[in-house]
């Protein structure tokens, strides 16, 4: 069974930057997908970036540019960077491993909070 578990949250003002970390656990790491989704109240969960096992990434329209997804095989964990954070990336941030071959995601962390304020 798959285990994420995530750190980094907090609060900052708009401007500012924090790093995000996920370590899983329970799963072969290195071939599989891993995410970042974020989700505010009453709205759907979005995939703000994401990574597969190669190290390609692709991000949401809304973060490109600005947030940096990264990988560490070796300590199995992701991170996501943030940088020129607005108020508008407040969400609870969520890491999620998709299983290599698989189409959707799995798995996913408790979340952690972001707050950014104006």
């Amino acid at each position: 069974q798959v285990q994420l578990v995530e750190s980094g949250g907090g609060l900052v003002q708009a401007g500012g930057s924090l790093r995000l970390s996920c370590a899983a656990s329970g799963t072969i790491f290195s071939i599989n997908t891993m995410g970042w989704y974020r989700q505010t109240p009453g709205k759907q969960r979005e995939l703000v970036a994401e990574i597969t096992g190669g190290g390609t990434t692709n991000y949401a329209d809304s973060v490109q540019g600005r947030f940096t997804i990264s990988r560490d095989n070796a300590e199995h964990t992701v991170q996501l960077l943030m940088n020129s954070l607005k108020p508008e990336d407040t969400a609870i941030y969520y890491c999620a491993f998709k299983p290599a071959g698989r189409a959707e995601y799995a798995s996913w962390g408790q979340g952690t909070q972001v707050t950014v304020s104006s």
